[in-house]
């Protein structure tokens, strides 16, 4: 592997020591694979968000942990769109509910705490109300923890985005995106010129992508995202607390702070406005009822 290597996975020791020695920055991406029209790979939200994280360390430093391929959909507001955009097709979706996502995300937080990392950004690809319940765990994570946080969909930094437009979902500016990113993952070929839903999801204005104005968005992404790593580290306190050391600790944390706030996390609510779901019969219907966390058993 080249010295520029900065993907976790794929370093040896040396490469790890000597890039956290000179950047003590970790990323985390996350995202799903879902329909994203029959234009995109399925995966497009992890391969967006990795892909973003690795042109940021390599311009501005740090190390990418592995990417997270299993992300919420099929609960609430994401079952609804579910049937809106998608219908009954076969969706070959990766989905975790949001109690094992959110979860997950503290026992990676944790793993880096103990390597002594001084900051992390989060940044999630997938997109829906699942953004402001990450911003809410790194608020209760933040305290525990020694290493500064950072939590945020990428459209957050995408400014000034595609006319105007900062996000979508398998549109002009996500096709854009992966278009520029990894370009063997888009083939408009299979898109009709004109996108009457539901087509796997796929945006209404994707036609209009162009994968030089990705590489423009690209960009400024990673300028946002390294101007938000520089943040974390010069905000980086040695003397903070540091008390998520142990898998136990992580349970504690997250019976005691996370698990009472889980009811008012977004992922879970019911609809995107007052509707009743899915219509009975349909498969999304099976996974909507936002209080299905409660029959897990805790």
């Amino acid at each position: 592997m080249g010295e520029n290597e900065v993907r976790w996975e794929r370093m040896f020791p040396h490469q790890l020591e000597a890039a956290f020695a000179a950047c003590p920055l970790v990323y985390f991406g996350y995202g799903l694979c879902e329909p994203h029209g029959p234009h995109c790979t399925v995966g497009l939200d992890a391969l967006k968000a990795h892909a973003l994280l690795v042109a940021t360390a390599r311009q501005h430093g740090g190390i990418v942990a592995p990417p997270d391929y299993w992300h919420i959909h099929e609960i609430g507001r994401y079952a609804i769109w579910g049937e809106r955009e998608i219908g009954p097709e076969r969706t070959w979706l990766t989905a975790v509910p949001p109690w094992v996502h959110f979860k997950n995300i503290c026992y990676h937080v944790r793993a880096a705490e103990r390597l002594g990392f001084h900051g992390a950004i989060l940044l999630t690809g997938h997109h829906g109300p699942n953004w402001k319940d990450l911003k809410t765990l790194v608020e209760l994570l933040q305290p525990e923890v020694r290493m500064r946080l950072h939590g945020l969909p990428e459209f957050e930094v995408n400014i000034p985005g595609f006319d105007g437009a900062d996000g979508d979902h398998a549109g002009k500016v996500e096709t854009s995106l992966l278009w520029a990113l990894e370009p063997e993952c888009v083939d408009m070929a299979r898109l009709p010129a004109t996108v009457e839903p539901p087509l796997f999801a796929a945006g209404r204005d994707a036609p209009l992508s162009d994968p030089k104005r990705g590489e423009e968005m690209v960009e400024k992404i990673v300028e946002g995202l390294g101007e938000w790593g520089r943040w974390l580290l010069d905000n980086y306190d040695p003397e903070a607390p540091s008390r998520l050391r142990t898998f136990d600790d992580v349970e504690a944390f997250w019976r005691s702070r996370v698990e009472p706030r889980l009811p008012e996390f977004k992922s879970v609510r019911g609809s995107w406005t007052e509707d009743d779901g899915p219509p009975e019969g349909s498969p999304w219907r099976e996974g909507w009822l936002p209080d299905i966390w409660r029959r897990r058993g805790s």
